[in-house]
């Protein structure tokens, strides 16, 4: 727990937040110091209270972000909640010592939040009880303008005219107490979120984008938050490496009790022993612990001193008789580079329709991963609907999560790409743009 409580002044102060020339002629001013200076960390019931009094007596948007100790800590959850509302002030509070932080969402009710890049940030404030009913992602807003870098201080350099130090990123937020040059970053990430909220939604007015904007933000909002993973174990780095199923069942055994261990010591897996290290343990499948700790490849800060613990799993998978397939079922199309092979009809329609697409993306002025998830048109491509027209290509588009806008910007475009696709490029030639990689 933070040794740190506070009594928060509040503040009804708009003005121009403190900067200090950046050194260099050319340099845009740096962003030091919050208007209101270095809040306090809230870790007390009364403090808390006192937050969402304050909080719930302000107006306008709520400026919000949240710190995690991603690469330190088990799971991703928050240790750090930054909170700014125009005549509350900024709060920054210590999730740690209270078992949710519902008393906050019930304070913010009805108000818009602003995030930056709110995908990674809700997914541990649901957790925290904490969920918006109006949403602005600035990120978001700044891809959809078509900003060159969408980084929260690119952002901020580009719109206000001054720039954002961000050297406690990777910070481990689980310490405590926390240094206040960590606090003092905290705070101003949600410092200036309102100006540049309203500089980005001018941008995006400007632009006839701002409908579009406000129909992205809503759906990251009403979204489900992802299932866990079926087999999480199988997203092991490296796994593709390995081609005997035995070996896989040794990753599965030893990935299982990596993750046991690290639940109960509250640390990430990967400090335990890297996924590297369980897939050069599974190749070697060692008998001993002596030729376990010879494995090349085999290391980590609990490789030596729990090295049992891991021949265990390597033992274990050795005597099981039902082995994990080498491969799961998917309904995934296979990667683009093999279609001219399997299918050269599917890959004429994706070889037309991509850089079809990706002319509207630049005629919007956006990416084009943002005017169409990539894996929807892969997968449209390679099961098209039976009869190809204007309504079938949308209500498929529709089915995949395409939203409306979305669909109204493509779905002529792919319908006409099929209908009429390109010859495919010669024996031996890649498809154009073709990757593997695809959100």
């Amino acid at each position: 727990m933070s040794s740190h409580t506070s009594e928060q002044t509040d503040s009804t102060d708009a003005s121009v937040p403190a900067v200090i020339d950046g050194g260099a002629p050319e340099a845009l001013p740096l962003l030091t110091e919050p208007r209101d200076g270095v809040p306090l960390v809230i870790d007390t019931p009364a403090g808390l209270e006192r937050a969402a009094a304050a909080l719930a007596a302000g107006t306008g948007p709520a400026g919000v972000d949240a710190e995690r100790a991603s690469g330190f800590r088990y799971g991703q959850r928050a240790f750090l909640v930054q909170i700014r509302r125009e005549g509350a002030g900024t709060w920054l509070i210590d999730p740690e010592p209270f078992d949710d932080l519902r008393v906050i969402d019930d304070a913010l009710d009805g108000v818009e939040w602003i995030l930056h890049a709110a995908s990674q940030d809700l997914p541990c404030l649901s957790e925290l009880g904490m969920w918006p009913d109006k949403l602005f992602d600035t990120e978001l807003a700044a891809r959809l303008a078509g900003l060159p870098r969408v980084g929260l201080a690119a952002v901020i350099e580009s719109q206000l005219g001054f720039t954002l130090a961000k050297e406690h990123s990777a910070a481990d937020w689980s310490k405590r107490p926390l240094p206040e040059p960590w606090l003092r970053y905290a705070a101003l990430d949600v410092e200036v979120l309102a100006e540049l909220r309203d500089k980005l939604s001018d941008l995006l007015q400007q632009d006839g984008k701002l409908d579009i904007a406000l129909e992205e933000f809503e759906h990251i909002r009403r979204t489900p938050l992802a299932e866990p993973r079926i087999d999480p174990w199988r997203r092991t780095s490296g796994l593709h490496q390995l081609r005997d199923r035995r070996q896989l069942a040794a990753v599965r055994q030893m990935w299982l009790e990596r993750e046991d261990l690290a639940q109960r010591r509250d640390v990430a897996p990967g400090r335990l022993i890297p996924d590297s290290a369980i897939i050069a343990a599974a190749k070697a499948m060692p008998s001993t612990v002596p030729q376990l700790l010879a494995t090349k490849g085999f290391h980590g800060r609990a490789a030596q001193k729990e090295a049992p613990r891991w021949l265990k799993c390597i033992s274990e998978a050795r005597k099981l008789t039902d082995l994990p397939p080498l491969h799961v079922p998917t309904n995934a199309p296979p990667p683009p580079r093999i279609w001219a092979e399997k299918d050269p009809e599917a890959a004429a329609r994706l070889q037309t329709a991509r850089p079809r697409v990706a002319q509207r993306a630049e005629k919007l002025g956006m990416p084009i991963e943002n005017l169409l998830t990539p894996d929807y048109l892969r997968r449209i491509s390679w099961r098209p609907p039976a009869e190809i027209s204007l309504e079938s290509v949308s209500a498929a588009l529709a089915e995949l999560g395409a939203r409306p806008w979305q669909i109204e910007q493509v779905a002529a475009i792919i319908t006409v790409a099929f209908l009429d696709p390109d010859p495919l490029p010669s024996k031996g030639q890649q498809l154009s743009g073709d990757t593997d990689q695809g959100q």
